[in-house]
């Protein structure tokens, strides 16, 4: 497990600590740092990390602004000062939350998470995770409590994110499954499914209505009545995509 890691944080000091914390975790590359959330989402967008470890009280925007402007998310580890903010960055799913001065145990356990993060769990034993492509003319078995469904891929309108699970939309039905959003569109066909923004991708051939949105953005209405938010980012991709 090698993961490509970079620092956001205003304080030059605590980002070297921390990177000489992580000499002792080879499987952790640092391959940049920044010192803003601005900065920050340059390098993200940029470099596509799988890890971020990110301060939360920054001149400027705080690292939950950042997030909120990113259309895909690393795995997250906070770093901060504060313990008044652990509630909300559990709420956006960081994958650990470590107060300075950090300690070595504390960061070991977050690692040790990520590479937890990494299986699936099938009666307590963990699997290797399927990353095998999917085409729309796959089924898949979908379970939610006792109830248990196999869909053709093409018959998913909607996929949306939930905390940890993923919100399935197929005929009238919504079952929550205990997978990413970002793992999932690893293994969807961007020709059919697209990534509308952080919480949602769609299927393409499911769309009926395009309409302009806020800040150049895109408002797009799926069969079945959902109206999903194109960020602006992703709108420009979007054009593309699909004219001649």
């Amino acid at each position: 497990m090698n993961k490509k890691a970079i620092i956001i944080d205003d304080e030059r000091l605590a980002r070297n600590e921390l990177k000489k914390l992580l000499t002792e975790f080879p499987e952790i590359e640092v391959i940049d740092e920044a010192s803003n959330a601005d900065e920050g989402l340059q390098k993200i967008e940029a470099l596509n990390p799988d890890l971020i470890f990110l301060d939360i009280q920054m001149p400027g925007k705080t690292g939950f602004d950042l997030l909120s402007e990113l259309d895909r998310t690393p795995e997250v580890i906070f770093t901060t000062a504060y313990d008044e903010y652990a509630l909300r960055a559990f709420e956006v799913n960081a994958l650990d939350y470590l107060l300075k001065p950090i300690e070595p145990k504390r960061l070991a356990d977050a690692i040790h998470k990520l590479e937890e993060d990494e299986k699936e769990l099938i009666d307590g034993e963990p699997i290797s995770v399927n990353r095998s492509m999917l085409s729309e003319n796959d089924q898949v078995f979908v379970k939610d409590g006792e109830r248990c469904w196999f869909v053709k891929l093409s018959d998913i309108r909607l996929f949306e994110s939930v905390g940890n699970y993923a919100k399935v939309y197929f005929g009238p039905n919504k079952p929550l499954i205990l997978k990413s959003l970002n793992a999932l569109e690893e293994r969807l066909d961007e020709k059919t499914f697209f990534r509308a923004n952080r919480k949602h991708i769609v299927n393409l051939r499911m769309i009926e209505k395009v309409e302009p949105y806020f800040n150049g953005g895109l408002l797009l209405e799926i069969h079945g009545g959902d109206k999903i938010e194109v960020s602006r980012r992703q709108a420009v991709k979007f054009k593309e995509m699909m004219s001649l």
